[in-house]
């Protein structure tokens, strides 16, 4: 059965009537009136976070949790249309969940070694590699494959090398014990804060459903938790309302799995609403109470130790710069020599890196401090979509720049030659149609940039330019 509210624009917003029903049995009865008018009368707000490794500028209203890098805006622009957002500049991210960044900023104060497990597609891996302190590692997983290729194309748009991307499950990385320093769990959930903004969710939701999730969360808890660190932090959330998925599951982390729950500072003028139960120190963001979407969170640290011992990571005893050839791969069948291609790419980063061969032909340049994580993943057989800065392929004897080269923020500024274009001419680069850059520009590869923000590689042959956007991200109506 359905409770429908019929509001004055043409939109009817219909609530499921259990989904009612058990709002009320939690949610304070002075309250209940105020939050249904919310959830179903007004509108979402606009927000954004700023990539701060590229970005400088400021628009729109600081977000009280996360003033120097996210803002409200006052209306919804056409992003798509912006060149800023395919740069990497900022990442459009609900104000509620930019919250983290808060948490990091609060609990972390030292280098730390994490994992967003559930991770697509990337707002939080993003604000994690923003708020994390410098020298810090990052996995990024993803379960589902289509998912996991947003959240491989979103994070090489941040462009932050301390990163691996990974498309697996969370019994993939059981033998990984006792390895992370901070896990972000934000888990599969009913997703009753997104009613406001997906007509679909609301017609997905079911009691059966929350049933369903929270034992879906429980499994991921478990199989995870072993992987975390003694004194190690987890961060819970999700993005509903009821206490099942909330703090119910905090309480079972705290009492099953041996977890302190932790207090993080807020404000009053943030209205961050209370735990509708228990006394669990956890953060609420309701629409009646707070400029945001439904977001729970909790973070807890972990107290007791696991009986795993844990996973021994090789440390790289490897000179700086060499090439690691993947099994099965003749060095001397290479149609390219590996220790020139090595010091040639290295002279390409700001960073101190070692270049890694994969067997399809993909260089990448993993920063020596993501070394031991990244060996880690690869002993275990962990899948890799990108780690560290994918720089190119093996094509012959050439090395084709990889388009994440093009958007590192550890890339060198004379590497490449720049080629800065106007609004037009960006929007058709990204749409991934033929430009012409002039005589004056050399030929080979050029890298793209808009207002000095690069977008991708062209190879100039001269008269023409082949464009190196990648199709499967091109913008395909203007």
């Amino acid at each position: 059965m359905f409770f429908s509210i019929i509001i004055q624009n043409p939109l009817i917003m219909t609530l499921p009537e259990a989904f009612i029903d058990d709002c009320k049995t939690h949610i304070p009865v002075a309250e209940q009136e105020a939050f249904i008018h919310a959830l179903t009368e007004s509108e979402p707000a606009i927000s954004l976070r700023y990539n701060r490794a590229k970005y400088k500028g400021m628009e729109g209203q600081p977000i009280g949790w996360n003033p120097q890098d996210g803002a409200y805006l006052p209306q919804r622009p056409n992003f798509t249309l912006d060149p800023l957002l395919h740069a990497g500049c900022y990442y459009v991210q609900e104000a509620s969940s930019q919250f983290v960044t808060h948490v990091l900023r609060t609990l972390v104060k030292e280098p730390v070694v994490a994992l967003d497990l559930c991770a697509a597609p990337g707002g939080k891996s993003t604000a994690m590699l923003s708020a994390l302190p410098e020298g810090s590692q990052l996995v990024s997983n993803e379960i589902d494959r289509r998912r996991a290729r947003i959240l491989s194309e979103n994070i090489t748009k941040w462009g932050m090398p301390n990163v691996s991307v990974t498309c697996n499950s969370p019994f993939d990385f059981r033998k990984l014990t006792h390895i992370f320093d901070l896990i972000l769990t934000d888990v599969p959930c009913s997703g009753e804060g997104m009613f406001r903004k997906d007509d679909g969710a609301v017609k997905d939701w079911s009691p059966r459903k929350v049933e369903e999730c929270v034992t879906r969360q429980k499994e991921i808890l478990n199989t995870i938790w072993p992987t975390l660190k003694t004194g190690g932090i987890l961060i819970y959330s999700t993005c509903t309302f009821n206490v099942h998925e909330n703090e119910e599951m905090l309480q079972y982390i705290c009492e099953e799995l041996g977890a302190e729950a932790l207090d993080i500072p807020v404000e009053a003028s943030w209205n961050i609403h209370p735990p509708l139960v228990g006394d669990l120190p956890c953060y609420r963001f309701m629409p009646h109470f707070t400029r945001g979407e439904g977001l729970f969170l909790a973070a807890v640290r972990k107290e007791r130790n696991d009986k795993e011992s844990a996973c021994p990571v090789k440390r790289d005893n490897k000179k700086k710069g060499n090439a690691k050839i993947p099994g099965g791969t003749d060095k001397h069948k290479l149609s390219i020599d590996m220790k020139k291609t090595t010091a040639d790419l290295l002279k390409q980063l700001v960073c101190d890196a070692s270049i890694e061969l994969t067997a399809d032909g993909t260089l990448r340049a993993i920063p020596t401090g993501h070394k031991m994580i990244y060996d880690a993943l690869m002993d275990q057989g962990l899948y890799l979509l990108q780690s560290g800065i994918e720089m190119g392929t093996i094509k012959g004897r050439d090395i084709v720049p990889a388009h994440a080269l093009a958007l590192s923020t550890v890339r060198k500024d004379l590497a490449f030659a720049t080629v800065d274009v106007d609004l037009e001419t960006a929007l058709n680069y990204l749409r991934h149609e033929a430009i012409f850059l002039g005589a004056s520009v050399p030929t080979g590869y050029v890298i793209i940039t808009y207002q000095g923000h690069a977008l991708g590689f062209v190879k100039n042959l001269g008269n023409r330019c082949n464009n190196m956007y990648p199709q499967e991200w091109r913008i395909r109506f203007l």
